[in-house]
């Protein structure tokens, strides 16, 4: 089977629907409202949907991986944020080492995990 694929988007729940949007907004994402309960959220060719759903057993289950640059700039970034203090229920948590790479991690205002990552490089 060949690929032609051009992009990649999940769909994701709210359990706030307008808090995790002005969330995603804060977190450098532009939105496009696709209807009143419905938005794409991108970041270049990057993007996801966000719906006003809240299944607690999918939220509690969702995680993202969001592969990085440089996870020490983007952790450092996300610092000055000051997300946990603007957003009820949203925790980062410092970098951490693992034998592929490093990453961060952020839990949006409904629970959904976001990993933030750097792959070693490889000679």
């Amino acid at each position: 089977m060949e690929h032609r694929a051009a992009s990649l988007r999940p769909f994701i729940g709210a359990k706030d629907f307008e808090v995790s949007r002005r969330f995603y907004r804060d977190l450098g994402f532009e939105e496009t409202v696709l209807g009143p309960d419905f938005s794409v959220f991108k970041i270049k060719q990057l993007a996801f949907y966000l719906q006003d759903s809240y299944v607690k057993d999918w939220i509690d289950n969702t995680m993202i991986f969001l592969e990085v640059d440089d996870v020490d700039r983007y952790y450092n970034e996300l610092l000055a944020l000051n997300l946990p203090s603007k957003y009820e229920g949203t925790r980062l948590t410092p970098i951490q080492v693992d034998y592929w790479g490093r990453e961060c991690f952020l839990h949006d205002p409904s629970g959904i995990l976001w990993h933030f990552g750097q792959f070693n490089q490889t000679s």
